[in-house]
């Protein structure tokens, strides 16, 4: 109960933006976590703790993958646009069944909607009966020592790689950025920020490029449609938010002095 309390806000700021991320195209729960974290890091005032065993740093992250598998139903029944593989393989089974995705689909297969809200719940509860006896379990792994645990990780890290595209090219790429992680993190500098570059970089330039075709290369496209208008803000409150939080803090330790 001591840990509920103390992560319930980190809960709740780790469901918010697993959820907002969850509804954007293309963008999945890895995103929404590294996100979450970063988030819980900023806004947090003993941030040295995270990394650290801080429970708030396990239960924001966690809060967003669960709140952006749900976020991602809404594109793929919307538009038709999975966000994960798992809303990839829902939707081939849809098509499969002749159940197309879109505005009209909430009229014309309701049963199916309602059936797949109901089965969020049931999944939900199912999550909470299957871990809850097998807690034990998972901490026993966190016994396992590092000189044996971290080679597992490393070999199944190059065969997923290697798999992808069967590329010698593609194990270098990652050995170079392996040692580049390792000297970025004995010199204190923050992964998160470099992992969520990577990650978002060519996701980000796919898009630009496809809206500044739209607009015949102007840049008002993002700014003059509400969507994208509230986006934008929504960007910037994220961006200034720990800045205002910690002038916040400062205001308030100065009146209390």
């Amino acid at each position: 109960m001591r840990d509920l309390a103390e992560s319930w806000w980190a809960i709740l700021r780790g469901t918010v933006v697993g959820f907002y991320i969850g509804i954007l195209p293309a963008a999945g729960a890895t995103i929404a976590s590294f996100l979450a974290y970063s988030l819980e890091k900023q806004v947090a005032r003993d941030p040295h703790r995270f990394g650290r065993g801080d429970i708030r740093g396990v239960a924001a992250p966690e809060a967003a993958n669960n709140a952006a598998a749900v976020g991602n139903m809404i594109p793929m029944l919307t538009l038709g646009i999975p966000g994960s593989s798992t809303t990839a393989l829902m939707l081939g089974a849809l098509l499969v069944l002749n159940v197309i995705p879109g505005p009209r689909l909430f009229q014309q297969h309701p049963d199916v909607i309602w059936g797949l809200v109901a089965s969020m719940y049931v999944s939900n509860l199912i999550l909470l009966v299957l871990n809850l006896p097998l807690v034990g379990l998972f901490v026993r792994i966190l016994d396992i020592p590092p000189r044996v645990l971290l080679p597992v990780i490393l070999a199944v890290a190059l065969v997923g790689t290697y798999a992808v595209n069967s590329s010698a090219f593609d194990l270098l790429t990652t050995a170079v950025l392996g040692l580049l992680a390792y000297y970025l993190r004995r010199n204190g500098y923050p992964l998160g920020p470099a992992v969520l570059g990577l990650v978002l970089g060519d996701l980000m330039e796919q898009n630009l490029r496809r809206s500044l075709i739209m607009s015949d290369g102007s840049l008002a496209i993002f700014v003059t449609r509400p969507v994208t208008a509230a986006f934008l803000l929504l960007s910037a409150l994220s961006l200034a938010a720990p800045a205002l939080v910690r002038g916040w803090r400062r205001f308030r330790t100065a009146d209390v002095v």
